[in-house]
């Protein structure tokens, strides 16, 4: 398949841009008496192609976050080698077992079906990948997420039946607001739960996965481990059509 458009660069050379959000990243750890080294930047590559992958390879960065299966399946070929890759998106079940196949971390798993699905998937694949589970703190219609009161049971489920998954952590979206304070709420209650769940199951949950380009420093101060940033690398998004593999450059090799 054929690389997307890209739409314009931002101004500043990645390089550039990488260096200046890190010391974003470290400033806003500090604040939080905590370490920018803690802060793993997730690079949000939707729909660039993987020439933007390799410069950002180039730049430094090494943890990449993909939306969809699909694409990550035509895109994670042809980035470099060097690159591990996240799912941040949501992921519907019958994509799993190419989903357990391409991503060390997978951050969207909101149902026992889902998860279900996921261990069967990585238990014929082979691959141990960790698994986080998403959480609609906010309660908004629109997000996917399990509510907080729902987790205990989902929890307890995969505790009990995990053997190639490992759950290691949690994820939110906030509401999108221009005033980034308005998202604090929902990164705390997101770490309160975190808390609740590590003391109920005696369980080690490392990872909180929230924060974006619009809020990820109120989300570290709120103690965010993983921050999903893509606009303030790369620019906006490009727009394009539903990403579909031709018949002829299909480089997923019969996976999709």
């Amino acid at each position: 398949m054929a690389s997307p458009t890209l739409s314009p660069a931002p101004t500043a050379p990645m390089a550039e841009l990488y260096e200046a959000l890190l010391a974003r990243i470290d400033s806003a750890a500090k604040r939080a008496g905590r370490s920018g080294d803690d802060i793993n930047l997730v690079a949000v590559t939707k729909t660039h192609g993987p020439e933007v992958v390799r410069e950002a390879v180039d730049a430094g960065m090494t943890c990449f976050g993909e939306n969809k299966v699909q694409e990550a399946a035509w895109k994670i070929p042809l980035s470099p080698s060097c690159a591990h890759w996240q799912l941040i998106g949501h992921l519907q079940s019958n994509k799993a077992r190419h989903a357990v196949r391409l991503f060390e971390v997978i951050h969207s798993v909101d149902s026992i079906k889902l998860f279900d699905t996921l261990e069967q998937a990585a238990r014929q694949a082979g691959t141990r990948p960790e698994i986080y589970l998403e959480l609609n703190v906010s309660g908004e219609p629109s997000k996917y997420g399990l509510s907080p009161e729902a987790a205990p049971e989902v929890v307890e489920h995969i505790l009990n039946h995990a053997q190639a998954l490992s759950l290691t952590g949690l994820m939110t979206m906030a509401p999108f607001d221009p005033e980034r304070e308005h998202a604090r709420p929902h990164f705390a209650r997101l770490r309160q739960v975190q808390g609740e769940l590590s003391a109920r199951f005696g369980l080690d949950l490392p990872h909180l996965s929230m924060g974006m380009t619009n809020d990820f420093e109120v989300a570290i101060e709120e103690g965010a481990t993983d921050v999903r940033i893509g606009t303030a690398l790369f620019g906006a998004r490009p727009k394009l059509s539903a990403l579909r593999p031709a018949p002829d450059a299909d480089t997923t090799s019969g996976m999709l």
